[in-house]
């Protein structure tokens, strides 16, 4: 075997490694960042009820649903969707409900779109590209569903 053939060799191993090994940490970081964002802002916002509701009436803009009821499902998706994530079960899903929290966040509050600094959008772009990449990646090895499911077969 000559020293390109090996080099290349090589190569495949590291990339079949890094690949396996380095992208199931990276989307377990990744899980547990946009999680645990997601999950303290609402968690501050739990902490006064009241204010919440003043901001989903003065603030926030859902045609669609009464206030109160919006308020209490961006609570019930904030919460329970970041714990999916940190654990691992349902990740997809979990990042898909994430990702449309994030979205009805970014369109019921018109204000982010015309504030003089990108930073509140900007925040919100980079929490939907993190969870696009979940969505579409999947959670890897390091899941709670790898374990539930490990020597079942899919088919």
């Amino acid at each position: 075997m000559n020293a390109i053939t090996r080099s290349s060799f090589l190569s495949e191993r590291f990339d079949d490694v890094f690949w396996r090994d380095g992208g199931a940490l990276l989307n377990l970081g990744l899980r547990v960042f946009v999680g645990w964002q997601s999950f303290k802002s609402r968690m501050l916002e739990l902490s006064d009820w009241g204010a919440t509701l003043s901001m989903f009436h003065d603030v926030y803009h859902t045609p669609l649903l009464p206030r109160a009821v919006a308020a209490s499902l961006g609570a019930f998706g904030e919460i329970t969707f970041p714990t999916l994530l940190f654990v691992g079960f349902l990740s997809r899903p979990a990042a898909l409900g994430l990702f449309f929290v994030n979205l009805v966040a970014v369109i019921s509050c018109p204000d982010l779109l015309h504030l003089e600094g990108p930073a509140a959008i900007n925040v919100h772009r980079y929490w939907g590209i993190l969870l696009l990449v979940l969505l579409v990646w999947g959670p890897r090895r390091l899941y709670m569903d790898s374990w539930l499911t490990r020597g079942q077969s899919r088919g």
